[in-house]
């Protein structure tokens, strides 16, 4: 029982780079967070590019309201991305994907309330997404050091 450690245990002392091995759940994740990044972003762009007449004939809200929500579509998308690519404020996949996931919630809701029926499946569909994502990256909200 001696802390003795012979040279071939300790190696040349060099730090040797050990691939880390990623579980098929990050792939999975970071596949769901790329599409749904592309299609938020798709969406969005579309409300805030779009003219606002085309958009209040479509939907019956006024266009401000609409302008918001293609604004947070927008910046979920890239909430979703980034900070996972930069590896910094990694907390902010989760509560965008939450952020989200309130908004296709909301939209679920207001595609049945205007009697869109089988329309309010693709919100519902992206939401059911968003919050995958929050559930799965929730481990990053531990990972935040917290300030005294």
């Amino acid at each position: 029982m001696s802390n003795i450690v012979s040279d071939q245990q300790v190696g040349d002392g060099r730090a040797e780079e050990m691939p880390r091995k990623r579980s098929a759940m990050t792939y999975v994740l970071w596949v769901i967070q790329v599409l749904l990044a592309l299609s938020f972003l798709f969406f969005g762009g579309m409300k805030l590019i779009s003219p606002i007449e085309v958009l209040t004939a479509q939907m019956p809200l006024p266009g401000l309201i609409i302008r918001l929500i293609g604004t947070a579509e927008v910046l979920g998308a890239l909430g979703l991305i980034l900070p996972g690519i930069f590896r910094i404020f990694r907390f902010l996949t989760p509560l965008a994907a939450v952020c989200l996931t309130i908004l296709m919630v909301g939209a679920t809701v207001c595609d049945l309330v205007w009697g869109y029926g089988v329309g309010s499946l693709f919100p519902l569909v992206l939401g059911l997404l968003a919050a995958f994502v929050a559930y799965g990256r929730r481990s990053y909200f531990k990972t935040t050091r917290r300030v005294a």
